[in-house]
């Protein structure tokens, strides 16, 4: 058959979880360890898979930093480095003080992983989105807030800032007033990333 003669392939829109649907999706779930996991998701942005590897080995509590190889990039690629926020502390906190933050999680395989994720959304009245949909969310969020781009594409792992602007399109941004904006950037102090202590 002729390649002009295959139908044309239509890929499936990828889309972010909403704050609202993510919270349907926490207060339906009553697995402990699977609620944990779906918070970690949204406040990282981390790939399923990388998140269920997560070990406390991966949290550096001096500096602050939760770091990370990301499984698709290989063992000797740059880890990620994200700064442990209040929300994401607490979070850690919670979880099992020694070895795997999800030991039954990460078991399991990814596609059971989506299918039980799916079966939740399902029970929450929520369609359209998947795991991968965290990706999404984390990435709309850091453009909606102003995070430089920069920053959100080390922490999700994108090489390639056309990537990066795919997982961030359609972010809802509301521009600041530019008299209101210069004022504030006069006055303020810009806190430059720690450097990692050896």
């Amino acid at each position: 058959m002729a390649k002009r003669a295959w139908p044309k392939i239509r890929s499936q829109s990828k889309r972010a979880i909403t704050a609202e649907e993510h919270g349907a999706v926490i207060a339906s779930e009553k697995n402990a360890e699977r609620r944990a996991y779906y918070e970690l998701l949204y406040e990282t942005g981390a790939a399923q898979t990388d998140a269920a590897n997560l070990t406390r080995e991966d949290i550096d509590w001096r500096n602050g930093v939760l770091v990370y190889h990301r499984k698709k990039l290989g063992p000797f690629s740059e880890p990620c480095r994200l700064t442990i926020g209040q929300k994401l502390r607490t979070l850690l906190t919670s979880l099992p003080r020694t070895g795997d933050l999800f030991p039954n999680i990460k078991r399991t395989s990814a596609n059971h992983r989506s299918a039980e994720f799916r079966r939740r959304c399902r029970v929450a009245g929520i369609n359209g989105v998947s795991l991968h949909s965290y990706r999404h969310a984390w990435a709309h969020r850091a453009k909606a807030c102003g995070y430089p781009q920069r920053f959100a594409q080390e922490a999700l792992g994108h090489s390639s800032r056309a990537v990066h602007e795919a997982y961030a399109k359609g972010a809802f941004v509301v521009c600041p007033a530019l008299d209101e904006y210069e004022a504030t950037a006069a006055r303020k102090i810009v806190n430059l990333p720690r450097l990692l202590a050896r």
